[in-house]
């Protein structure tokens, strides 16, 4: 038991962790053109996510793809901007339709992943524990997601439904602060070749 949590809160406190948000800018991204009757949407679309990131640890951790850490780096970013930007170019009806959001979330998810498999196969003891200890780590990335969500609708509800702002341009505002950090981050891992 004591294996769980040190792997659960690994991984939640890899999602909260405040010197690396980009997690946390995407799930703002992500949540931002949605209020909470719509929350079973959003909690498929988070799941996917770290589905994508589980696997690209696993295939970090057991070595069957190598990225260039560097790429993945800069490919963090980008994600979280293209996000962004979905939302400031389109609206949520075309964003947000179709099965093609869940493979980009699920690519998304994966992107994220392979930033952290590196460190996660130096911590991990053994390969036969490994897969354990993934699937604990990933309960520990899905709550700490869903506690993002949950707060970013709290807040698409303050703003919209209690103080009145438009939701669009409240959409818009948000999603540009998210951008420029993601703009940023883009070049400060602007990869050199």
């Amino acid at each position: 038991m004591d294996a769980f949590w040190f792997y659960f809160k690994l991984g939640f406190d890899h999602v909260l962790d405040i010197g690396g948000l980009d997690h946390f800018y995407f799930l703002i991204v992500l949540s931002l053109p949605f209020m909470f009757r719509e929350w079973r949407k959003l909690l498929l679309w988070v799941s996917i996510f770290t589905l994508g990131h589980t696997l690209s640890l696993l295939v970090t951790h057991f070595e069957w793809i190598q990225i260039d850490g560097k790429w993945v780096e800069f490919l963090i970013p980008v994600t979280i901007g293209v996000s962004c930007l979905s939302v400031l170019i389109t609206n949520k009806k075309t964003v947000y339709q179709g099965r093609w959001i869940n493979v980009i979330t699920l690519f998304f998810g994966t992107i994220h992943g392979f930033g952290f498999g590196r460190y996660f196969k130096m911590i991990t003891i053994a390969d036969e524990k490994a897969i354990v200890s993934l699937l604990e780590f990933a309960v520990g990335v899905e709550f700490a997601q869903i506690v993002i969500v949950l707060a970013m609708l709290l807040v698409n509800l303050l703003g919209i439904g209690i103080l009145g702002l438009r939701k669009e341009k409240w959409q818009w505002v948000i999603a540009a602060m998210v951008l420029s950090q993601a703009l940023l981050m883009t070049i400060e891992n602007w990869p050199a070749i």
